[in-house]
């Protein structure tokens, strides 16, 4: 299907499914048709600008079959397998090279951790198995698992994902482990810009209901390309007001906590199933959001009404920012570092003006509504 960058794609014979009416920034370069393809079947108007180049997953052979030469015939004590493209394209890589039997033969006889479902599949395609991985999908769960651990002349080695993990190495070797990264790919951004500076544009004016995000380096060269056009505040505003941040997994909602950006991940890391988050989630907020507090309350909000038990709720910005935040997913625990970042500007910068904040939304919506998870954050008490 031919695809035309920044402008609306939009397909009248299917504008009969529950996304009609709805426009949806996609910023994926991988896969991107497969997307657009799911969210026009339901109706939506397409906006596409790839943050990333449209083959971003560039290997430098020979960097890579020295690290891989380099592994063969050594000791390894730890394989940490970060993403399943770059797994795969390593071993894809040692099979071309008539290297692939003694690497599967090296890491098989290492302790292996992979950080998600992606990355376990492509080690159990070649036949080896994780010991663990964790349920969150998130790397810095994988380096929790190790810490504490007495790694002192272990040699692990972890295959990056995409962006430099220079930072973990070093807090490997502080453990006294060897580490040997092995770089696959580099993640770049989109060749030309302009496709994305226009997204950034026309969702500072208002004219997106949501923009999907496939992996962090996204995230990250969206925010760079908004800030590149002065344009990152009115970002930042527009998804913590009623646009839609949709994140494909953990890793990717990530990179946004430094922006206070709320966002919506689906239950499965999978395109398909942040299509659906959408499917449910956009046609709900136009009618206006009912949730179902603790004690039988219903809170409605609708626009920028807060109703609470049919009457009418005023709430002063600080209050109605940390609300904000709590409903973009009901029920999940937002950081207090997050929710000084969704704070109105001028509030004071430290995180008692959160807790002052909190403190007056409970005093409207009763002390109950809201709960204090203890070094975590606040989340909204929701009905089990």
């Amino acid at each position: 299907m031919a695809v035309e960058k920044a402008q609306e794609i939009y397909d009248s014979d299917v504008d009969t499914g529950a996304l009609s009416g709805f426009r949806v920034g996609v910023t994926a370069a991988r896969k991107a048709e497969e997307q657009i393809n799911l969210l026009e079947r339901r109706g939506a108007h397409v906006v596409w600008a790839p943050a990333l180049s449209v083959d971003p997953n560039r290997v430098d052979a020979g960097s890579l079959r020295a690290v891989t030469e380099q592994i063969i015939g050594h000791r390894v004590d730890m394989f940490l397998a970060t993403t399943g493209i770059g797994t795969r394209a390593w071993f894809d890589a040692a099979e071309e090279w008539g290297l692939i039997d003694p690497l599967l033969e090296t890491l098989g006889g290492a302790e292996i951790l992979a950080r998600g479902p992606k990355s376990v599949g492509a080690l159990r395609r070649r036949g080896l198995r994780e010991l663990w991985a964790p349920e969150s999908e998130e790397f810095d769960d994988v380096l929790e698992h190790l810490r504490g651990r007495d790694l002192t002349g272990k040699r692990i080695v972890v295959q990056e994902h995409g962006q430099s993990l220079s930072m973990v190495a070093h807090a490997l070797t502080r453990q006294g482990a060897e580490v040997i990264n092995v770089v696959v790919y580099r993640v770049e951004s989109a060749s030309d810009p302009e496709p994305m500076f226009r997204l950034v544009e026309t969702l500072a004016d208002g004219e997106l209901d949501a923009v999907t995000f496939t992996s962090a380096p996204a995230v990250a060269a969206f925010m760079q390309a908004a800030g590149s056009v002065g344009l990152r505040d009115e970002i930042v505003a527009a998804f913590q007001a009623d646009v839609v941040a949709a994140c494909v997994g953990p890793v990717t909602a990530a990179a946004f906590e430094m922006w206070g950006v709320p966002t919506m991940i689906p239950d499965r890391s999978r395109t398909a199933a942040m299509v659906k988050m959408l499917e449910a989630e956009l046609p709900l907020r136009r009618s206006g959001l009912m949730i179902e507090l603790a004690g039988g309350h219903q809170l409605l909000l609708h626009d920028d009404a807060v109703i609470l038990d049919g009457a009418e709720v005023k709430l002063s910005p600080a209050p109605a920012a940390v609300l904000s935040a709590l409903v973009a997913i009901p029920g999940n625990v937002v950081s207090r570092p997050a929710l000084l970042a969704m704070l109105p500007s001028g509030t004071a910068g430290s995180e008692h003006a959160v807790e002052m904040a909190v403190a007056r939304l409970r005093s409207a919506l009763g002390t109950k509504a809201v709960q204090t998870v203890v070094k975590r954050g606040y989340r909204l008490a929701v009905a089990q």
